[in-house]
C-alpha cells in the first residue's frame, strides 16, 4: 500500500510544485541585475555554465531565455521529485552528484554542452557545506570550455522556516 501511495505522490508532488511555482511568479515584480553578460551570450548563441546556491533554486525556471537546459540534479528520492518538477518546465535533468553518479553525470553534462544546451548545476551538493564551491562546476567548466555564471534569485519580503527552505 505504501509503495502504491509513494507512485502517486511522486506523479502528483511535481504538478503541484510546478502549480506552486508559476502561481508564486504572478505574485511578484521580478528585477534583474547584472544581466549584461549573460544577455550578450544570449544574443550571441554562446554558451554558458549557470551556477547558483542549492537554497536559491525555487524560481530558477524563469531565468532562462528559451534555450535548451540540462541540470544536474541528484540521484535521491528528493531529486526525482525537482527532476519531474522541471520537466514540466522543459527542462532535462541530468541526474548525479558528488555521492552517487557524479562523474557519469559530468560526462552526460558534457554531451548536453556539445548538443548546445545551456547547464545548470547548484555548486554547493545536496549535503554541503552550505555555499562552499565543490570541484564539480569547475572541472565541468574545465571540459566544456564554458564559463561559469553565478545566478540568484532573492525576495525583500519573504518567510524563511530553515536553512535552505524559503518560503
Amino acid at each position: 500500500m505504501q509503495k502504491q501511495v509513494d507512485r502517486i505522490l511522486v506523479r502528483l508532488i511535481p504538478w503541484l510544485g510546478y502549480g506552486v511555482i508559476r502561481g508564486l511568479r504572478w505574485t511578484m515584480g521580478i528585477r534583474t541585475l547584472n544581466f549584461e553578460t549573460a544577455d550578450a551570450f544570449w544574443k550571441e548563441g554562446r554558451n554558458f555554465i549557470v551556477a547558483f546556491w542549492h537554497g536559491r533554486q525555487l524560481m530558477m525556471p524563469f531565468a532562462n531565455k528559451g534555450k535548451k537546459v540540462s541540470i544536474l540534479i541528484s540521484q535521491h528520492r528528493d531529486g526525482e521529485l525537482i527532476a519531474r518538477t522541471v520537466a514540466r518546465f522543459g527542462f532535462h535533468a541530468v541526474r548525479g552528484s558528488t555521492t552517487r553518479g557524479g562523474a557519469a553525470a559530468l560526462r552526460r553534462l558534457v554531451q548536453r554542452a556539445r548538443a548546445g544546451d545551456l547547464l545548470v548545476m547548484t555548486p554547493d551538493g545536496p549535503r554541503g557545506p552550505r555555499h562552499v564551491v565543490q570541484p564539480g562546476v569547475v572541472e565541468l567548466a574545465k571540459l566544456t570550455g564554458l564559463p561559469i555564471f553565478p545566478v540568484t534569485f532573492s525576495a525583500s519580503k519573504k518567510k524563511s522556516f530553515s536553512p535552505g527552505m524559503v518560503f
